[in-house]
């Protein structure tokens, strides 16, 4: 093979690898999904038998597409390794929750719902509420609580306490 070829081959290697990083670079805004955080977590027992847990967090939507809220859910992980389903809560029902036990403190936002609408490149702060069936010990010794956000294309974003 002639020194010609080698450098014919690094030049051309150049470019494609040239290529490939535009492409990637073009390409990296159209992954929807939201990233975020759990900021706080208030947990109530309005029984011996059930619980609610009151959810604040922080996320983003970093994609050039909007996100479009289609379903939300909560889980929870015991201490024992078990998965509880919450059932959320609906904003009526949340603001009832807050006048009802004042020692939770202020709703200090709004709820997500389904069709909330998460502009392209932009953040917010939110409030979920879940009902489980599990005494509030086991929301206390938790290992980890993780908030699903589906999109109504299909994309599912979660958001959990403890990565």
């Amino acid at each position: 093979m002639s020194p010609t070829f080698y450098k014919f081959l690094g030049i051309g290697l150049v470019v494609v690898a040239i290529v490939i990083g535009f492409t990637l670079l073009g390409t990296r805004g159209s992954h929807l999904e939201l990233t975020g955080k759990i900021l706080k977590v208030r947990t109530l027992g309005p029984d011996a038998a059930n619980s609610i847990a009151i959810i604040d967090f922080r996320f983003e939507n970093p994609s050039n597409y909007p996100f479009v809220v289609r379903t939300i859910s909560v889980t929870l992980t015991g201490a024992d390794g078990k998965e509880y389903e919450g059932q959320v809560i609906s904003e009526p029902d949340m603001r009832t929750i807050f006048a009802g036990y004042p020692l939770l403190g202020q709703m200090y936002n709004e709820t997500l719902k389904p069709r909330a609408r998460i502009s392209p490149h932009s953040g917010m702060d939110r409030t979920v509420g879940a009902s489980f069936e599990a005494p509030e010990s086991v929301l206390a010794g938790r290992r980890n609580l993780r908030i699903r956000v589906e999109d109504v294309d299909g994309p599912v974003s979660m958001i959990n306490e403890h990565s």
